[in-house]
């Protein structure tokens, strides 16, 4: 499984990210971490379900991640930083492998993602503030077409689509999903094959 992580790190590395073109536009700066790891020689990949008392994105699945705050020197220390607080993964025990494209929200945020792998011990001490449930896929399960379903909306006069992966019971969209997809191409262009599980794991 390391060979897959390593090319997908040469891939990324030789793929710079997109970054936004949106004249006019001022958005808060914001970063998170695509978690990446493997178990029993399957990668999988972690979301975890933002609480319904939160004011922004409540119930919605999410990557670790967040505003950059003032001390953070990178938009990589704001992504390692929430890592840390939302699932208590030490920063120390990221492999970064690279970027992907900048995204923007509806909550005036541009969000800088990285993709890095973490333990796979499953040994997560989750914020009970920003994290209601932790959500482990296997990889294959989102490569998987007939999950994928795309609107169109409208904002500030612009169209866009919107990414809706229905794993099991679980609904994915918005930034997250717009920062899946873009991962899973890159995937997809490596032409891997990437071995499956049965199901994913969640834990409360």
């Amino acid at each position: 499984m390391d060979s897959f992580f390593d090319s997908l790190e040469a891939w990324l590395a030789s793929h710079p990210p997109r970054p936004l073109n949106l004249p006019g536009l001022v958005l808060r700066e914001s970063a998170v971490l695509v978690p990446l790891f493997e178990r029993d020689g399957v990668p999988h990949i972690v979301f975890t379900r933002r609480p319904a008392h939160l004011r922004h994105h409540a119930n919605q699945f999410s990557f670790p991640g967040g505003r950059r705050d003032p001390e953070d020197s990178t938009p990589l220390h704001t992504a390692l930083r929430e890592t840390e607080e939302e699932l208590g993964i030490e920063r120390l025990r990221v492999r970064v492998l690279g970027m992907l494209n900048e995204v923007p929200t509806t909550t005036s945020f541009r969000i800088q993602p990285f993709v890095g792998i973490v333990p796979s011990d499953g040994q997560y001490r989750p914020s009970a503030e920003e994290v209601e449930f932790i959500l482990e896929v296997p990889l294959a399960g989102l490569l998987d077409p007939s999950i994928l379903r795309t609107e169109k909306r409208a904002a500030r006069g612009t169209e866009y689509d919107v990414y809706f992966y229905t794993y099991n019971s679980h609904v994915i969209w918005g930034a997250t999903a717009r920062i899946l997809y873009n991962l899973l191409e890159h995937i997809r262009q490596l032409r891997l094959r990437i071995p499956s599980a049965p199901l994913g794991r969640e834990m409360s």
